[in-house]
């Protein structure tokens, strides 16, 4: 089982996602804030890592920037409400393996998952 790191300060989009992945049989851990994040990737050595962009603490850019320069390796999906032209190009810059846009659309971020770990990571 793949366990995602969920990175969302949205208690009803992070209460929305992480039960909807963990019936799809992957493990979630969670934090609230960029700072969190980086800490947490650290720590857990998920498998992918959800982020979205805009968090308290440190946003998304920057957490992604400390995840990538503290070694990890984990893929990392982008997501964001605020999809603007330059955003996925922004979002690979700082380390992203993806983007997606917000409201999740969960079919197409399961696609997503599932190319950057496998098929058989899920359930």
């Amino acid at each position: 089982m793949a366990k995602i790191l969920l990175v969302e300060d949205n208690e009803m989009n992070r209460d929305m996602l992480s039960r909807r992945l963990l019936k799809k049989g992957y493990a979630v851990v969670m934090a609230l804030d960029g700072l969190e994040g980086v800490r947490m990737a650290e720590s857990e050595k998920p498998d992918i890592i959800l982020l979205d962009m805009s968090l308290p603490e440190i946003d998304g850019w920057e957490a992604t920037r400390r995840i990538r320069a503290a070694g990890s390796k984990s893929p990392i999906i982008a997501l964001t409400a605020h999809a603007m032209s330059g955003d996925r190009e922004k979002a690979v810059a700082a380390g992203c393996d993806d983007f997606d846009t917000k409201p999740v659309d969960l079919a197409r971020l399961l696609e997503k998952i599932e190319a950057l770990l496998g098929p058989a990571a899920g359930a």
